[in-house]
């Protein structure tokens, strides 16, 4: 699977790609959509939702993945925060893509098994889990690393949806007991 992960921003939106197969990861691309800060809001918007638009178009993504906004002391950039975000899932959506909603906690957990990490130790981990030459730049790291935690999450979330899991017991397979995974 190509999966697309977006870290959203108003002023810098992180979008980084990479192949899942298995437990194999491969980067693919990445980069950061700049936004005009002496632009209008709905311009702003615009250039997030036609950016990713190209983005998709480029890079064919099969799965897509989005950081959840958090509410922060400053109200009004939260609100901001979820308009950039808006637009984002909008895109996607345009280009029928189904969208994976993670936290930052999750993302973080799911790269560097600790979801209160530093900035500077998800790039680290992001680098070397997808064997960059150089690190990558914070909103890509970010999006990148989304990616990376819907690689790990999708295929148990799959199992889980199909039932494969429940159903595994009966077949000699694995199955969830209590939350956990056993054979």
């Amino acid at each position: 699977m190509r999966i697309l992960g977006i870290d959203p921003g108003l002023r810098r939106t992180g979008f980084g790609v990479i192949d899942a197969a298995g437990m194999r990861i491969s980067y693919v691309g990445s980069g950061t959509i700049v936004v005009p800060s002496d632009i209008p809001l709905h311009e702003r918007l615009k250039v997030i939702l036609d950016s990713i638009r190209e983005v998709v178009d480029t890079y064919s993504p099969t799965e897509s993945a989005l950081e959840k906004v958090f509410v922060n002391t400053n109200p009004a950039s939260t609100l901001l925060l979820g308009q950039a975000r808006g637009a984002a899932m909008c895109a996607l959506a345009d280009r029928h893509l189904d969208v994976t909603e993670y936290t930052a906690l999750q993302i973080k957990k799911a790269v560097v098994g600790n979801g209160h990490a530093q900035k500077e130790q998800v790039q680290h981990m992001v680098q070397r889990l997808l064997t960059l030459n150089s690190l990558p730049a914070p909103d890509s790291a970010d999006a990148l690393a989304c990616a990376i935690c819907h690689a790990h999450a999708a295929p148990l979330a799959s199992r889980l949806s199909d039932g494969d899991l429940l159903m595994g017991a009966r077949r000699g397979r694995s199955r969830l007991r209590a939350g956990r995974l056993i054979d």
